[in-house]
């Protein structure tokens, strides 16, 4: 049966996740043969290249094992069941999707300025390079439930800062200019909204957050993103595997 893949996400990204609800679907178990490369590219009417990066990262996941000569089979860890990895990489609009909210990004800001020394060592910025400081609200039917701060290199995004629209994905922004980030480092910390961003935006309700700091590097390993993302605490949880 054949399934093409039609909807927003990155077509690696959302190959990687149809792969894996295929293995839960069709009831593979540890060990069990994962489909050939040719039955999966029929399946999904996608090239082989683009399956091939889709399988290495269910692989990095450890969700799938390689045997030289053999194939590729279903590992021990595919048994347990885990509903958000903290550790998946993907654009805030990929991951509020998958919470099933339909989010808008209220632009609160954006500005080229000086980077202090923590954002400046994160981006690997030599002296007099400046970043564009971009914030915004993520909402949910008009409720906030999260807060995200981005700074981005300005050499990355030389175009005017007013004749780009900034209520959009920054990753997609970013591969219009060849830097789209395909990986980050990324530390989580349960913490509240500085008092100043409350009072600023009127959000005595918030309550509680998960900030997740990141450094975002494009394929050739360079930073172009530093980002401070604060996820209200009653719609979002993340899960992990330990091993």
């Amino acid at each position: 049966m054949e399934e093409p893949l039609r909807d927003g996400r990155t077509l690696v990204v959302q190959l990687r996740d149809r792969i894996a609800d295929l293995i839960r679907e069709a009831g593979l178990q540890p060990g069990d043969k994962l489909p050939t490369e040719a039955q999966l590219t029929a399946r999904f009417r996608i090239s082989r290249p683009a399956l091939r990066e889709a399988l290495k990262l269910l692989e990095q996941d450890g969700i799938i094992y390689v045997e030289h000569g053999r194939g590729r089979f279903v590992s021990a860890i595919s048994a347990a069941q885990v509903d958000r990895p903290i550790t998946v990489f993907e654009s805030v609009s990929d991951m509020t999707r998958h919470y099933g909210y339909e989010t808008r990004s209220d632009v609160l800001s954006v500005a080229e300025e000086v980077p202090d020394m923590v954002i400046a060592r994160q981006l690997k910025l030599g002296p007099g390079e400046r970043v564009i400081r971009l914030e915004r609200l993520r909402l949910e039917r008009d409720e906030p439930i999260m807060y995200c701060v981005d700074y981005v290199p300005r050499g990355v995004l030389p175009a005017r800062l007013d004749d780009i629209d900034w209520s959009g994905s920054l990753l997609a922004l970013l591969g219009q200019y060849k830097q789209r980030p395909r990986m980050s480092a990324a530390s989580v910390t349960a913490v509240m909204l500085p008092d100043a961003v409350i009072e600023r935006n009127n959000l005595q309700d918030f309550g509680p957050a998960l900030l997740i700091t990141e450094t975002c590097f494009n394929a050739a390993g360079m930073p172009v993103i530093y980002a401070m993302d604060y996820h209200r605490g009653s719609h979002f949880s993340f899960s992990f595997l330990r091993r």
